[in-house]
């Protein structure tokens, strides 16, 4: 997809059939996600299920509609021409189905490097791998975290803390093991999984369900998004409060880290999306999601309310879902949408890792494949975002450098 094309549908995945589940579970696609690597795909498909999914996928309408466009993501190609020779097996990877017992509500892979005392891992766990692998965590509807590994879909740890649904799930992007957790029973828990998944801190201070949690690429700071106006951002070294971020008019349900960790979004009930400077707690900039069509009655009046913002991967893009049955794809310098797409009853999106295409989660617990859009990064945006990702917003205004430089380097200049 080129910039200002509209979005292309390549492909929608569907849960089973009906008889195979419990109707009495939800049906929501709450969470999608790809694994770091961009390796696997995993959504919660509802019942209590969650489908792992190789990617890219092997269906031949996805392949032809990717080998269609000007540019194929990085990934997308060489995986699908060397599967049969693959040393690692990923061509023969097939997708599984994780039973969790409980609803499905939050998503987070993190690679997992061996353990460091295999013996005293073997002692207490002796289901855990000794080599690295790649794992999964589910939030479940009961307050448990089930990890699991992905190549084998065997259940590693189960983590108890929460008293109500873990709504949402974050890993340090550093590989460290570190994953916190947000629920509705109003707190954040950090757990250590290097520690045989010891609840190493509990984050208390909001008033109401905790909808969302995001960590920093840098690892340094992590936000949080409960039902109310505001946002609080956490240090990830001390896990005290930094501060709350004030602006909304009414519930955050959404947030996420530009790739250089030097920009926060947070998306909210009210229509807006806002881009924060993290280290300042400066407002930048609101994007104002508008009926595209003529509210008929009042029962319309919220129907652009948002549900889910992500950042693409080269932090030159946000996608939006909300309620008025669209996907969104803004510039990062511009005030207007430059793409839409049709959706109905969209809950989440986010990004492959490489780009190229937007995965989002629908209430009926179907998933939809899109084109993004891919441009080259000019020098000034690579050079930006290297140097934002080691320098806070202090630290680049202290730099003897021009004034107009550092507002750049800031995104003073969105």
């Amino acid at each position: 997809m080129e910039a200002g094309e509209e979005p292309l549908l390549l492909a929608e995945l569907k849960p089973g059939r009906p008889h195979q589940f419990d109707w009495k579970s939800s049906c929501e696609t709450w969470s999608v996600a790809f694994s770091p690597d961009g390796s696997w795909f995993a959504w919660s498909q509802g019942h209590c299920v969650v489908k792992l999914v190789p990617w890219p996928l092997e269906e031949q309408l996805f392949i032809q509609k990717m080998s269609a466009l000007s540019s194929i993501p990085k990934g997308f190609e060489a995986k699908s021409r060397s599967s049969k020779n693959d040393p690692k097996g990923r061509g023969s990877l097939k997708e599984k189905t994780l039973d969790c017992g409980q609803i499905v509500w939050g998503l987070a892979f993190s690679p997992w490097p061996s353990p460091p005392s295999r013996k005293l891992w073997a002692r207490h766990h002796p289901q855990v791998p000794d080599v690295s692998c790649l794992i999964l965590a589910t939030g479940l509807n009961d307050g448990q975290i089930k990890i699991w590994e992905v190549q084998t879909g065997l259940l590693l740890l189960n983590l108890s803390g929460h008293q109500d649904v873990v709504r949402d799930l974050s890993f340090t992007p550093s590989g460290s093991l570190i994953l916190v957790s947000a629920s509705r029973d109003k707190t954040l828990r950090i757990w250590d999984l290097n520690k045989h998944g010891k609840q190493i801190q509990v984050l208390s201070g909001h008033l109401q369900w905790v909808y969302c949690c995001s960590v920093s690429p840098d690892c340094s700071m992590l936000c949080s998004a409960a039902g109310e106006k505001s946002v609080f951002l956490w240090s990830m070294r001390s896990y005290t409060l930094i501060r709350k971020l004030e602006g909304h008019q009414s519930s955050v349900v959404s947030c996420d880290f530009s790739p250089d960790s030097a920009l926060l979004v947070t998306a909210s009930y009210d229509t807006s999306v806002i881009m924060w400077d993290p280290y300042t707690g400066e407002r930048l900039r609101s994007l104002h999601h508008t009926q595209l069509e003529p509210v008929m009655d009042d029962s319309d009046v919220h129907m652009s309310s948002l549900r889910s913002v992500c950042f693409s991967p080269e932090g030159l893009y946000l996608a939006t879902v909300a309620d008025d049955r669209l996907l969104r794809i803004w510039a990062l310098e511009l005030k207007a949408p430059v793409a839409f797409a049709p959706m109905t009853n969209g809950l989440c999106c986010t990004f492959f890792p490489h780009g190229g295409v937007i995965a989002t989660g629908t209430r009926d617990g179907h998933v939809q494949f899109w084109t993004a859009p891919r441009v080259l990064s000019s020098l000034k945006h690579l050079c930006r975002k290297a140097l934002r990702s080691f320098l806070t917003t202090y630290q680049v205004l202290a730099l003897p450098i021009p004034k107009k430089m550092k507002e750049f380097l800031t995104y003073r200049t969105l």
